[in-house]
């Protein structure tokens, strides 16, 4: 297996997410959190579906596969940007970014639950030194009189968990599953569920017509454009494509730079203000991330 590919693809994927953050915050000036979910899945899932249509790639999946498939898709996209979406109102980009780098923690310890790869107490200390962080940051935001988010941290939390329970899911799936396959697989099931889900809403307040004017803003067209094809298409095919190289330890390590690129974005775009406390916060959270996932690929190396 030529590693530089993967690694290359980590690089691609988690600089593409770190930017997700901030075009996120931007269209939900303009719609609803489930409105952006639908709509970026919905042109997700048309660009794949004309690239089938043109033979560029083959779907072939068969029905023994649709229970792995299911749960990958429940977890990524269902679950996580519900929580994500909502966390991101409540919260503010660079924020987002940094609960984000929890996902490589919790893809350890639900590793250890689920497929029986038991920590090293090291990684404990260094579990235990990135989740203060995270509480660092909120206690000094309170004390700097910034509300502290704390449903929005809640909401955050439950994306990670679910992140982290999607990488497990896809590395499992990626065994029988290709990764095109299985990323088609989830901008369908995530154009369906958020659709229904919309227009649903719409239906109910009799707004209907709201689904096809809200695409009349240019400010909200592009951020759709970024997060439906560039993010949703390119970024999980990547990860989906690492996952199914590598184990998920190691592909989610990335996401430490998706944290670093958020916090960039949010602060030199937006004009989100940043803190001392944001920096070392951020390097708790960045140090423990990097430290849990080293020292488990140190293990693997001496088991083989």
């Amino acid at each position: 297996m030529n590693t530089k590919i993967v690694h290359v693809a980590g690089v691609i994927y988690a600089t593409i997410f770190g930017f997700t953050f901030m075009f996120s915050k931007v269209a939900l000036e303009h719609v609803r959190p489930i409105g952006l979910i639908a709509y970026r899945f919905l042109i997700a899932f048309i660009c794949l579906e004309i690239l089938r249509q043109f033979k560029v790639f083959k779907i072939s999946i068969n029905k023994s596969n649709f229970l792995p498939l299911f749960w990958v898709a429940l977890f990524q996209p269902v679950l996580y940007f519900l929580f994500e979406t909502f966390g991101i109102l409540k919260t503010t980009s660079g924020e987002a970014g940094m609960m984000i780098a929890l996902i490589p923690i919790f893809v350890t310890i639900l590793s250890a639950i689920i497929m029986k790869e038991k920590p090293r107490l090291i990684q404990f200390l260094f579990i235990i030194l990135s989740v203060s962080g995270v509480l660092f940051i909120q206690i000094m935001k309170s004390n700097s009189g910034v509300s502290l988010a704390f449903a929005g941290l809640m909401l955050l939390l439950g994306a990670v968990i679910s992140a982290a329970l999607f990488n497990i899911a896809s590395r499992s799936a990626s065994k029988k599953v290709k990764p095109h396959e299985l990323t088609y697989f989830m901008m369908l099931f995530g154009s369906i569920v958020f659709n229904i889900m919309y227009i649903t809403q719409l239906a109910i307040e009799d707004s209907i017509t709201r689904y096809v004017t809200n695409l009349y803003h240019i400010e909200l067209l592009l951020p759709i454009l970024y997060l439906g094809i560039v993010a949703s298409i390119g970024g999980f095919f990547l990860v989906n494509f690492a996952l199914s190289r590598v184990p998920a330890h190691v592909s989610s390590i990335y996401a430490n730079l998706s944290t670093i690129v958020a916090i960039v974005a949010g602060a030199l775009i937006l004009n989100e203000k940043l803190y001392y406390y944001h920096f070392l916060g951020g390097f708790m959270i960045i140090t423990g991330v990097y430290g849990t996932v080293r020292f488990n690929r140190l293990l693997d190396k001496r088991i083989k």
